[in-house]
């Protein structure tokens, strides 16, 4: 009788573990279904945008890649739509997109090329200063992984020092523990530079402190007021670096010139 009850209920388990894997497979397969519907979707809208852009139809391209901006952003979506704005006469949306597209990914060439080549239409382009040649190389390292990658090279190196840490402590040999000592203190130092990176990206990313004038001409003031003065004049087009906000006004830097503008007059990065 008892080896009957046991019989039964380790059929009722096997039964119960087949239920719960044809429900996992199934649900599997309708999210694999979703996952594919939805791309077979992104590609075929891509396509029309693609041929009503080849046949000028700019606006009607527009509508397609900013509706697929908002399912999936990415950077050649917002290169596309760089291109299309570039096109429509819209310098100031145009060179947004280019930057939000070099955002995304640093190493996108065609960006680069094209957001040059747009910023030569602005009108009394204000140039910034060259950086000293540390910080450039600095924020080319930097750009050269994205985020995820510094982090998870950051812990890497953390464990790797926390590894040779206790090999100093435990090796007896003299060449051990000098080894082991000269990797824990470069391990750490990678581990230090590797976080560093990733935090200059995080932060570029969070706060957006960078924006592009959307307005024709824009008149800087020397208050958070319409009735400041006058400093200085922008153009659809120029970036700008945002550094605080009183009410509906940032307060922007450009090359050495600081002043106040209304947030309506740009869009950030």
């Amino acid at each position: 009788m008892k080896g009957n009850t046991m019989t039964a209920n380790a059929v009722r388990i096997k039964t119960a573990n087949a239920i719960g894997t044809k429900t996992a497979n199934a649900i599997r397969y309708w999210i694999l279904c979703v996952f594919s519907l939805f791309s077979l979707t992104l590609f075929s809208q891509e396509q029309e945008a693609g041929e009503l852009y080849a046949q000028g139809e700019y606006e009607k391209a527009l509508l397609i890649y900013e509706d697929m901006l908002t399912q999936k952003p990415s950077s050649p979506l917002e290169y596309n739509v760089a291109n299309t704005y570039f096109k429509l006469g819209e310098l100031g949306k145009a060179i947004l997109h280019y930057e939000r597209a070099l955002r995304l990914d640093p190493h996108n060439k065609d960006a680069q090329f094209n957001l040059i080549f747009a910023q030569q239409k602005i009108v009394d382009n204000i140039e910034e200063k060259p950086s000293f040649f540390l910080v450039e190389w600095a924020k080319w390292v930097s750009n050269l992984l994205s985020e995820n990658t510094w982090t998870v090279a950051s812990v890497v190196f953390f464990v790797v020092f926390l590894i040779v840490l206790m090999l100093y402590f435990f090796l007896t040999p003299l060449w051990g523990r000098k080894l082991s000592f000269h990797s824990a203190w470069i391990s750490l130092l990678l581990c230090i530079v590797c976080t560093a990176n990733a935090a200059t990206l995080h932060n570029k990313a969070t706060k957006r402190q960078q924006a592009i004038i959307m307005k024709g001409i824009v008149n800087a003031k020397s208050s958070p007021d319409k009735s400041g003065n006058d400093l200085f004049v922008l153009h659809e087009g120029t970036k700008v670096t945002i550094h605080s906000a009183v009410g509906n006004w940032y307060e922007i830097t450009v090359a050495d010139y600081r002043g106040w503008v209304e947030s309506n007059a740009l869009e950030r990065i």
